[in-house]
């Protein structure tokens, strides 16, 4: 099968209800031969922060000419137009409520807003209605500049940028996944400039909590104490080896971490 017909879905519909019934029935309905990878349905309603963290750290692992439909607060404004934007190779769909300018470190490479007419007459259905038509265009060969007009200016939101001082990073929680693992919004590259190689201690909560020491995996500590490391998504990662550090440290999200350093 073609990379090209590859389509994934992201949103916050939930699994009980008929929403991603009702979208992955319409792809095949008229794009017979698509591929369909759910990313995850689960996002927290309207909660454009967790789908940013969770779709940039999943697009990267599939091949170009993916389609990625973001079925997340959807609806359509002059403010928060439906668009279209082609990066790494990659296209991505959705609403510009802020979302791209979170999923994307470096300008987009191209972008349109979407100017074609959707499937019915309701307007509370984007991604069924609008999106899958999109979708489909751009699998039949229909150019990006044949989809509607030129966009290069995104809705820009600033969460993921922590406060940088000479001995101190102030950042926050972004996201929790599953296993209640905890990340924050500084990367490897900010703790090892600002760092130069010196001590350092990780706080949350209280300046009295915390770590002072990046593990490499979760085993490197006992069952049940605490740990940061830098995994696979760059960011900075509390968890508890077989636990639940969010729970059991009292951690949530938009709270504060902090990491002071020192010689």
């Amino acid at each position: 099968m073609s990379n090209k017909h590859i389509i994934t879905l992201i949103s916050d519909w939930g699994i009980r209800s008929h929403y991603v019934g009702a979208v992955k029935g319409a792809i095949l309905s008229s794009i017979p031969e698509a591929k369909i990878v759910d990313i995850s349905h689960q996002v927290n309603p309207f909660d454009i922060m967790q789908a940013s963290f969770i779709l940039k750290n999943a697009c990267v692992s599939f091949p170009a000419n993916t389609i990625h439909l973001i079925g997340v607060n959807t609806e359509a404004s002059i403010e928060s137009p439906h668009i279209v934007v082609l990066k790494n190779d990659q296209y991505f769909i959705g609403a510009d409520n802020g979302i791209f300018s979170l999923l994307f470190d470096q300008p987009i490479e191209d972008a349109v807003e979407l100017n074609i007419m959707q499937n019915s007459s309701y307007f509370t259905f984007s991604t069924r209605d609008v999106f899958v038509k999109a979708a489909e265009m751009i699998i039949s060969g229909t150019s990006l500049k044949n989809l509607g007009t030129p966009y290069d200016k995104l809705n820009q939101l600033i969460a993921f940028k922590p406060v940088i001082y000479d001995s101190r990073i102030i950042g926050k929680v972004i996201y929790i996944d599953d296993y209640e693992n905890v990340y924050a919004n500084i990367d490897y590259d900010i703790f090892r400039k600002v760092g130069k190689n010196r001590g350092f201690f990780i706080s949350y909560r209280s300046n009295d909590e915390g770590i002072s020491r990046i593990s490499t995996s979760y085993s490197d500590v006992l069952p049940g104490e605490k740990l940061a490391l830098f995994g696979t998504t760059g960011f900075l990662e509390i968890a508890v080896n077989q636990g639940n550090a969010s729970s059991l440290l009292g951690i949530s999200t938009e709270d504060t971490i902090t990491i002071e350093f020192f010689e």
